[in-house]
């Protein structure tokens, strides 16, 4: 695509160029055999005409919001697609916001219509439409009583009716906005960040470049689509002739990636971590011979480095490894995985390592939802690729670290601005033009970028020495023992943490001592089940600096989660939630320092 597109432009240069392939697939439960459903680009541009068609019939203008709040299906982006076409903006929203947080993007944007996944996520929308005067329809994806059914929006055509759709795709500018998309953020009221088309247009023509896309592949789609990432990349996937499955949900994706058989899925550490858990826990179920080869896989693959060279007995063995411990992963990946994208936290560089030792490039990149979202990632290639960083800067985008460590950014993926925010975008923009991420970072090798932590996360201990929580936690998140991890001591003469460890581990870590207890709370408050965490801790504590050693811990039962708030919806923890939630749990910490 060029970089002057306008996004609903991808679709049907794409049509032009292959009318059957398949654009999107999802599973359809109420199908026999192999349920799932395919939606043809020449299908797809059908559809996405007659809703543009039905919006305008329904009086939508150029710049007015509508909402879309759904679970991934083809029907959001035949729905984003069809506004776009208008010239209106899409405001996404995840299914699971709050109804305060809800209430007030629908009021601050001011949307005219909504787009809903179920009755379910129907009913949250009518039980705030007495306080949201601008919202006038309520359209849902399945048939429901609550609200209208979408269908009613894809409009029949009548010959000659979809010139008016042409006219009103000829009245859009590439610099015309797209979407507001409002940051969930780990602290205060969400801020709605302005994307044009041009903005998105540049990312994915940037990320085309960068990432090996190849016409004809498959990619398995489960992140939200409403979070950019997913977004922007799902946009990419369509540029590049990449047909698109989406998962029924987080539970059934290790069936779905052996359905599907994808080249490339989209990630979070935290999803990868769950992957990763699921691994341990197979090869703990092996025995003999067969669970000493596993083990002796992994330990091989935590030494693995990219570029260089381990010598040729390290390389014999890992040779063997791939051979019959890590193709066996390549199978339950679904066999084709060229490559992971992960993005939106910091992965663990052990993670990378052992996946890289098993040829599962994952590609971790950086950006924020201000950005569109990608300013930097790492390549598929070896040698463009540094476990520990989030690779170099896109095609078309500059990076500097500022001299009190903030990363800045230039190019043209940089939002328009926050809506009806000006004191808030001057914030983020300095006289120069440079865009301050928020985030601390360092370059290593002059060009890959190591992402530090958030600048407002730093904290500092007593001792005036400053520390970054999200590096300390995945190290000790190395430990099979720690699910989640928060650090705290701001303030304080040392640094504690509150810990969710891993209960499937602990659980057969007891059953090898044949330690049997009544629930998980009855486990956790035994002293051989402390002094094991503490063990780990202390395993940890001696790779890294003495400031940043975890001396005190408590352990908590349940694991924290965005459906109750702790958890952003990419699985960032929300750290001022949390301290205010086991704030007496912090205080015991320190009350015998």
């Amino acid at each position: 695509m060029d970089n002057d597109s306008r996004l609903f432009d991808i679709v049907h240069s794409q049509r032009m160029a292959d009318s059957m392939r398949i654009a999107y697939a999802k599973k359809d439960p109420k199908k026999p055999g192999n349920n799932w459903v395919n939606y043809s680009l020449h299908e797809t541009v059908g559809v996405i005409d007659r809703i543009s068609l039905g919006l305008i019939k329904l009086g939508i203008k150029k710049g007015d919001n509508i909402a879309l709040i759904s679970n991934n299906r083809p029907e959001w982006n035949f729905v984003d697609f069809g506004i776009q076409q208008v010239g209106a903006v899409v405001v996404p929203i995840y299914p699971s916001i709050s109804y305060n947080e809800l209430k007030y993007i629908f009021n601050d944007s001011e949307v005219k219509l909504c787009f809903v996944d179920n009755a379910e996520l129907a009913k949250k929308i009518k039980s705030i439409t007495a306080e949201t005067p601008s919202l006038t329809h309520v359209y849902s994806f399945d048939k429901n009583t609550v609200a209208e059914y979408w269908g009613k929006v894809v409009a029949e055509t009548k010959i000659g009716e979809l010139t008016i759709v042409e006219q009103h795709k000829d009245r859009v500018n590439p610099n015309d906005l797209a979407t507001i998309i409002y940051t969930s953020g780990t602290t205060g009221t969400p801020k709605g960040v302005m994307l044009s088309h041009f903005n998105i247009a540049s990312n994915i023509v940037a990320l085309s470049k960068i990432l090996p896309f190849i016409n004809g592949n498959k990619a398995l789609s489960f992140l939200p689509l409403s979070h950019v990432f997913e977004r922007t990349i799902s946009y990419a996937y369509m540029a590049n002739g990449v047909s698109i499955y989406y998962a029924e949900n987080l539970e059934t994706i290790v069936e779905n990636l052996k359905e599907v058989g994808p080249d490339y899925f989209t990630t979070v550490p935290r999803l990868l971590e769950k992957v990763y858990e699921k691994i341990i826990e197979k090869g703990n179920s092996l025995e003999g011979l067969k669970r000493n080869l596993f083990f002796w896989a992994i330990d091989l693959g935590k030494k693995f480095e990219l570029n260089q060279n381990m010598g040729i007995w390290y390389n014999l063995q890992l040779k063997l490894a791939r051979k019959y411990v890590f193709s066996k992963w390549h199978s339950a990946l679904g066999g084709n995985i060229q490559a992971i994208v992960s993005g939106a936290a910091a992965l663990q560089p052990q993670l990378a390592r052992i996946f890289a030792a098993a040829e599962i490039p994952i590609i971790e990149g950086y950006g924020l939802t201000e950005t569109s979202p990608v300013l930097c990632s790492n390549r598929l290639e070896i040698k463009e690729r540094r476990i520990g960083t989030v690779g170099s800067a896109l095609p078309g985008v500059e990076i500097k670290i500022a001299v009190d460590g903030e990363i800045l950014a230039k190019g043209p993926n940089i939002m328009v601005g926050y809506y009806k925010r000006e004191d808030l975008t001057n914030e983020v923009f300095d006289s120069e033009g440079w865009f301050h991420t928020g985030d601390i970072g360092e370059f290593a090798e002059n060009r890959f970028l190591k992402i530090i932590d958030r600048k407002k996360e730093l904290f500092k201990t007593s001792g005036g020495k400053y520390v970054a929580p999200q590096q300390v936690e995945n190290k000790y998140k190395e430990s099979l023992f720690i699910e989640q991890i928060m650090v705290v001591g701001e303030n304080k003469k040392f640094v504690g943490a509150l810990i969710v460890p891993s209960i499937i581990n602990l659980t057969s870590w007891c059953m090898k001592k044949d330690l049997h207890f009544d629930n998980t709370e009855a486990m956790l408050r035994e002293d051989i089940i402390k002094d094991k965490i503490q063990r780990e801790i202390e395993a940890i504590n001696s790779q890294i600096s003495h400031v940043e050693q975890v001396k005190s811990f408590i352990l908590l039962s349940k694991e924290w989660t965005a459906s109750d708030g702790e958890l952003t919806p990419t699985a960032k923890l929300k750290r001022r939630v949390i301290q205010e939630r086991f704030a007496l749990d912090i205080e015991s910490l320190y009350s015998e320092s």
